[in-house]
């Protein structure tokens, strides 16, 4: 049976580096699951490798069309989701899937998929911390800044629903722990 990974964060906690890090274990089996978003494209990143960037009016059509296995709408007209079609394209090359998404999208995959789903929150230091590495980003405005740490805040409440927590203190511990619980999720065998 194929399985999910689903790895949920406030941003800035590090999911996305610990995801990588994952990923090059090059173990598991592992596709990562490229969630569409309806937010301005960082200058870095690359439409189909890092997000499908779509315009909010193309989202919604999608959403309407039941597209989605789970979508949010994280700011006003900011949605995130994952498309239907990413899950059938990599399970039906017979891999396991990674996801990156917020906290209800974890929730939503985790009930839609029970047996086939572990779910993993990675959790800041504190709330201190989380703001001095978005800060370190150079990519958000205070404004921007002030809603992520709300948001972090908020999200922080849905922990105890994940199957495992991980605190990114030190990101080559978590990375560490990470590995283990999917080494015995995958059954993995030691070499």
């Amino acid at each position: 049976m194929n399985k999910m990974v689903i790895i949920s964060a406030p941003s800035g906690a590090g999911k996305t580096t610990i995801i990588k890090q994952i990923m090059q274990e090059n173990i598991y089996n592992l596709e990562f699951s490229i969630s569409a978003c309806s937010r301005k494209k960082r200058e870095q990143e690359i439409d189909g490798t890092d997000y499908w960037f779509l315009c909010a009016d193309d989202f919604k059509a999608k959403i309407n069309n039941n597209e989605f296995i789970e979508w949010e709408e994280v700011y006003e007209n900011q949605f995130y989701g994952t498309l239907k079609t990413e899950v059938d394209r990599i399970w039906n090359t017979g891999k396991n899937i990674i996801f990156d998404v917020d906290v209800r999208g974890a929730m939503n995959i985790k009930n839609l998929y029970p047996q086939a789903a572990i779910s993993i929150f990675i959790k800041p230091p504190s709330i201190d911390i989380l703001r001095q590495r978005l800060i370190q980003r150079s990519s958000e405005s205070e404004e921007s800044l002030d809603k992520r740490i709300r948001k972090a805040e908020w999200e922080l409440q849905f922990e105890n629903n994940f199957d495992i927590i991980v605190v990114n203190d030190e990101l080559p511990k978590a990375v560490y722990q990470i590995n283990n619980f999917l080494k015995l999720f995958l059954e993995i065998e030691k070499k």
